[in-house]
């Protein structure tokens, strides 16, 4: 996105509709026939294109940009939705792209829907009430993220793919294209096949985002140990902690032993 002046007014086209309330920051452009509803707060310098919809206790951070047709902050599509008070909130620098729908959250749920930073939410896809995106999230065009997920940061959504509610889905993991997921990944995993199986490592975003050589080796072993040691998988996560002096191999641990709402994928699960 272009650098804008921090204090310049707003550029608002005559046909959009900004209701009583709604609080749009310097530097924002909102295209025509957007409708931005009483609760809204968008940052500064954001971009929002023509016949888009932001409604609800949405809050927009600064840099953002909304493509035409999304649909931002309406209610949740939960039958157990009573019109209670809840939110969402989108971070800075996220781009939003055409007929994306993302929902708020649900008084069961936490009441929050939130999107982290630096995020990529291609043409299509979904994010349901209460889900967690942490920063630099890829979601691929029409897939489709459940209630009450959490997705870690660096994590990619392959196209068509679908995240069943209450997921896990732990950071710099990966989700091939036409994939369901019902069950918790690990991070750095690779999950693909259409009922989702976890089938190695991410190698290729670790080594694209630097990891040391040493750390992917680390977690190479680690998933060895995870696919063939002796016992339970969280048993085997908790000896892979006694073991290791990796970071990123810890983060796994961590995850694994963690409190979840799935059952995990191992290898060769589908």
């Amino acid at each position: 996105m272009t650098s804008m002046r921090s204090d310049a007014e707003p550029q608002v086209h005559p046909s959009a509709v900004i209701e009583p309330g709604a609080q749009i920051g310097a530097g924002c452009i909102i295209g025509p026939f957007c409708l931005i509803g009483p609760e809204v707060v968008l940052g500064d310098n954001c971009v929002v294109k023509s016949h888009v919809v932001i409604t609800g206790d949405t809050t927009v951070a600064n840099d953002c940009s909304i493509f035409s047709f999304a649909c931002v902050g309406e209610i949740p599509q939960d039958q157990k939705f009573k019109g209670e008070k809840t939110r969402l909130e989108i971070g800075p620098r996220t781009r939003i792209r055409e007929h994306v729908t993302i929902n708020t959250g649900t008084a069961g749920g936490g009441s929050l829907t939130r999107i982290g930073a630096d995020c990529l939410l291609m043409a299509g896809c979904h994010v349901a009430h209460d889900a967690i995106l942490g920063d630099r999230v890829i979601i691929v065009n029409n897939a489709a993220i459940a209630g009450h997920c959490i997705i870690e940061d660096d994590v990619l959504v392959g196209g068509l793919s679908g995240v069943h509610q209450f997921v896990r889905i732990g950071q710099g993991a990966i989700i091939g294209a036409v994939t369901m997921v019902t069950n918790d990944v690990i991070p750095y995993g690779l999950v693909q096949a259409p009922r989702g199986e976890l089938d190695g490592l991410n190698l290729v975003g670790l080594k694209r985002r630097g990891v040391a050589r040493s750390d992917i080796t680390a977690l190479r072993a680690a998933f060895q140990m995870l696919a063939q040691g002796e016992g339970a998988f969280q048993d085997r996560a908790r000896r892979l902690g006694e073991e290791t002096d990796s970071e990123y191999v810890r983060n796994i641990v961590k995850f694994v032993t963690g409190h979840s709402d799935r059952s995990f994928l191992t290898p060769g699960q589908g």
